[in-house]
């Protein structure tokens, strides 16, 4: 009986941690930094929980989580959204530190949220990489935007920012290569990866250093957690268009890129958007399609460490 579970429900700000035990009443304040994740682990030890259910907090969480899975406790990290919809749910609108850790307990104890997979070191550095190298690429961006309206006084100083944008770039990507390729596991993965038409390298990366899960998943929770699984929105006569929504959105962006590429030199991915395209689906609902068979397709590729084949096309089906 999941009732019956020891949870700890764990409020993640900047600089604190707020602790809640459930069912038994106790709780600690600690420090976001390593003195104060050592204290939780001590408490942690004492109180002795079935499981650890932490907030996702914008990265600041990562720290303690990574800290907790490495002293054995079990963590799982979750979304903040479901958990106000569960606050809500209960009544509880009143919102503080305190309050909020015991509500992340009690919604640990009534869903039984999975196990989070947390990222290993080498992992932690591909994905800060990643993240470099996405706000470089937003910054040139707004720079190429901002350059023709600059005035003519301007515009040497923004085209030599570019410049510098660009090479900064160019040292990331190379950064990027140096680290998969340091890692046999991660080269293996990332030819296996690349061997599908349309998948390229800054989409690979992505999917190694972002989407861990990937082949330990059916395809029904893998697509549900990328956000590409369409749901229902029916209410009696009345039948909703299904939607996307949730999910890791810098995965879902890179398979959007990928997917582009993909109906023009994919043979299945093409046939099938042509045959959605062709049915009066629109473009959107078309590509979002083409996205869920590629992750189902590098999903069974993954699981069953098999390159790309286009002659398996009842694959991913």
């Amino acid at each position: 009986m999941t009732g019956n579970r020891k949870v700890v429900g764990i409020d993640v700000s900047k600089a604190t941690l707020d602790c809640a035990a459930v069912p038994v009443k106790s709780s600690l304040q600690v420090g976001n930094d390593d003195a104060g994740i050592a204290q939780l682990i001590t408490w942690l030890r004492e109180v002795k929980p079935d499981l650890v259910v932490l907030e996702a907090s914008g990265g600041y969480e990562t720290g303690a989580a990574t800290a907790l899975a490495g002293a054995l406790f079990r963590v799982a990290v979750v979304n903040p959204r479901q958990v106000r919809d569960f606050a809500k749910a209960k009544g509880r609108l009143a919102k503080t530190d305190r309050i909020d850790a015991v509500v992340i307990a009690e919604f640990g104890v009534a869903i039984d949220p999975q196990v989070s997979q947390l990222p290993d070191e080498d992992t932690k550095a591909l994905q800060g990489l990643l993240a470099r190298r996405s706000q470089l690429v937003g910054m040139r961006t707004q720079e190429l935007n901002r350059v023709a309206q600059a005035s003519s006084a301007l515009r040497p100083q923004i085209k030599d920012h570019i410049a510098w944008l660009n090479e900064a770039i160019r040292k990331c990507d190379i950064d990027l290569t140096a680290k998969l390729r340091s890692s046999p596991a991660w080269k293996t993965k990332d030819d296996l990866f690349r061997s599908m038409p349309g998948i390229g390298p800054i989409n690979s990366r992505m999917l190694m250093a972002c989407l861990p899960e990937l082949g330990q998943l059916n395809r029904q929770k893998i697509c549900a957690l990328v956000g590409v699984a369409p749901f229902n929105r029916d209410s009696g006569k009345f039948k909703g268009q299904r939607r996307i929504w949730g999910g890791r959105a810098q995965v879902r962006e890179a398979l959007y890129m990928a997917a582009l590429t993909a109906k023009r030199c994919n043979p299945v991915i093409r046939i099938l958007y042509e045959r959605l395209t062709a049915r009066g689906k629109p473009h959107k609902v078309a590509m979002v399609a083409c996205m869920r068979k590629m992750l189902i397709i590098l999903n069974t590729m993954t699981k069953n460490n098999a390159n790309w084949n286009p002659n398996l096309k009842t694959i991913g089906n």
